[in-house]
């Protein structure tokens, strides 16, 4: 007679796979994978990790301030640029134009410079034989010559003319006041008083020294302030400087001149 089994007794059935389609072989599934670690930063790096919720895409207050207190100074900057470049453009077409001013004035008028020279001396009061101051009166005949063809020449008040021996100042008067037109020579004598000066015993000696040998020398100062005339324009007041260096024969009133050289300058100023 056969056992029976009971159903207790009996192994469990293992329970299908289960398949996404019925009928199908179910094919297990893989176990997911674990996720490959982050490779470490090298030593000595530190990585900080921010969360998202806290970066401002705009700057904090006290780095706006700053910002606002910046982009208000470059108007200023660029404003004072170009106010600089403006006032440098100006100045530099300013100098184009008074140069190109000058440039034509030349080539129209052909400016040229006057002549001046000392024609005749004359010589009156100069005692050497006393020890007491003296007075030596000078008549200085001065001959000034415009060669200019549009420009004429005003002398004007405030002249002096100055005669000296070894830088000591023995006489002194001035220019007369007229006016020099255009190619001309005007001629004229100028009285000068002696400045009643001491003479010393060394400048006394050397006057008697030159006087023998017939050869003493003097110097003539001349300042004159004049005013240019150009057509119907006159400039602002110039002054000449002429200085001669003469050489006369003797301490008389027909001295004559032996030698004589004059240079001059203009102060525009």
């Amino acid at each position: 007679m056969a056992d029976r089994v009971h159903p207790r007794d009996s192994p469990p059935e293992s329970p299908l796979p289960s398949s996404h389609n019925s009928g199908e072989v179910g094919i297990p599934t893989k176990p997911p994978q674990p996720a490959s670690p982050k490779p470490l930063p090298p030593p000595g790096t530190y990585v900080v990790q921010v969360p998202k919720d806290q970066i401002y895409r705009y700057p904090p207050p006290e780095n706006s301030r700053r910002y606002e207190s910046l982009t208000k100074r470059k108007p200023r900057r660029s404003c004072c640029c170009r106010c600089l470049c403006y006032t440098f453009s100006l100045l530099l077409i300013l100098i184009i134009a008074l140069g190109i001013t000058a440039g034509v004035l030349y080539l129209v008028f052909r400016p040229e410079a006057p002549k001046y020279t000392i024609s005749d001396v004359a010589i009156k009061n100069f005692n050497l034989t006393s020890s007491s101051s003296v007075s030596p009166a000078f008549d200085v005949t001065v001959r000034a010559e415009n060669p200019n063809n549009k420009i004429g020449i005003y002398y004007r008040k405030g002249s002096s003319v100055t005669v000296l021996f070894s830088d000591v100042n023995l006489s002194n008067g001035e220019f007369p006041a007229f006016y020099q037109p255009t190619n001309n020579v005007t001629v004229f004598k100028t009285p000068l008083k002696g400045s009643n000066v001491l003479l010393g015993s060394a400048v006394r000696t050397a006057l008697r020294n030159e006087q023998k040998q017939g050869k003493v020398p003097f110097r003539v100062d001349i300042k004159a302030p004049v005013k240019i005339k150009v057509g119907a324009v006159k400039t602002w007041e110039i002054t000449v400087k002429v200085k001669c260096d003469i050489t006369v024969d003797t301490l008389t009133e027909k001295s004559k001149i032996v030698s004589k050289h004059c240079k001059y300058s203009v102060r525009l100023w």
